[in-house]
């Protein structure tokens, strides 16, 4: 279904039935989807050109329309889902790519998600950790907050974390008296407040600027009167560790 957001061949008359109803009843579902993938392709530029050449993609989903591996092509790239359909699809897909491979894993388990990323990727030099539209699937009861401070505790210095996150734009303009722990974008999902999201960096600094609506975020453009304003909020941020 995502791919078929982004515009998409690799989907089935069933997701593209599915993403037609959803429009319907959720109007800015494609509009988020596209403003995220967009997120995603302005961080791995802005981690590439600061000398990082591998990255872990976790909860990667379809690994198409400008992935990490399309968009720094020099870079290695280990996605990561645990989704046995997008695992078989994911590896005929990078076949013959050469530098990006496909791992079946939960991003939950660190460990096991690092030591077998670590067939590709040096772990002790910096990596690209990008975790993009997936924490909101993930309440904290699960591990989330654990599972990505397993992930910082072993990453190198000066690797990047890259985050997106979707929130109400109630929570995220009132979160810090929202405190009422509430359902997701998903049943079984976390909505957080932005000190919530801001979390999972932990104690390394967010690049400029900051933690900011995706769309925000080092935009390739100035935004122009009349620019179309997601009705959802989508908030982005990277942080790098420091030595």
């Amino acid at each position: 279904m995502y791919d078929y957001m982004l515009g998409g061949k690799d989907n089935f008359a069933v997701d593209r039935l599915a993403l037609d109803q959803l429009a319907e009843l959720v109007p800015e579902a494609v509009p988020l989807a596209r403003a995220n993938r967009a997120f995603l392709q302005r961080a791995v530029r802005y981690v590439a050109a600061d000398g990082v050449r591998q990255f872990l993609d976790l909860g990667s989903g379809l690994p198409t329309q400008g992935s990490a591996h399309e968009v720094a092509p020099e870079a290695r790239v280990v996605y990561v889902d645990h989704d046995p359909v997008v695992a078989a699809h994911s590896r005929a897909l990078l076949e013959n790519s050469g530098r990006a491979v496909f791992v079946e894993a939960d991003l939950l388990d660190a460990d096991e998600v690092l030591d077998r990323a670590g067939a590709l990727l040096d772990l002790t030099e910096p990596v690209g950790v990008l975790l993009v539209s997936i924490l909101h699937f993930i309440p904290d009861a699960a591990g989330s907050q654990d599972a990505v401070a397993a992930l910082r505790e072993r990453l190198a210095p000066g690797s990047h974390l890259v985050i997106s996150h979707a929130t109400t734009r109630a929570r995220a303009e009132d979160g810090e008296r929202a405190r009422t722990p509430s359902r997701g974008p998903s049943s079984g999902g976390a909505d957080r407040t932005p000190s919530e999201i801001r979390a999972f960096f932990g104690d390394f600094p967010l690049e400029p600027p900051g933690l900011v609506q995706a769309t925000d975020w080092r935009p390739d453009r100035p935004k122009l009167v009349g620019d179309w304003s997601l009705p959802s909020s989508l908030m982005a941020g990277i942080a790098r560790k420091p030595a």
